[in-house]
């Protein structure tokens, strides 16, 4: 294995032992709420909902999958996520694993 290969392998068990961190204490549960309640408070989740729904009628309710639609959103979704949204989760995530137990 290169040693990219190693980093990515590292990074990608790190990013499990997280995950399964945040899953079985119920946190993660938490930060989607949390986040969902700060993209409705931004705006974020009805501008979302207007490009939504410029595109299925530029493009036609027949001719627009829900695959199509998520696709088309995604990247825009994630790039529009407010950088004070993103810091404060990111904050939050840390303090859990600074203060939880390993």
């Amino acid at each position: 294995m290169s040693s990219e290969e190693d980093k990515r392998a590292k990074r990608s068990q790190i990013v499990s032992t997280i995950n399964a961190r945040l899953t079985e204490s119920g946190e993660r549960d938490q930060l989607k709420e949390l986040l969902r309640a700060r993209l409705v408070e931004c705006g974020w989740k009805d501008a979302l909902t207007v490009h939504c729904e410029e595109l299925i009628k530029r493009k036609g309710l027949e001719k627009m999958t829900i695959d199509d639609l998520v696709k088309e959103i995604t990247p825009l979704g994630r790039s529009s996520v407010p950088e004070t949204v993103r810091m404060e989760l990111l904050q939050r995530i840390r303090k859990f694993l600074a203060t939880s137990p390993q």
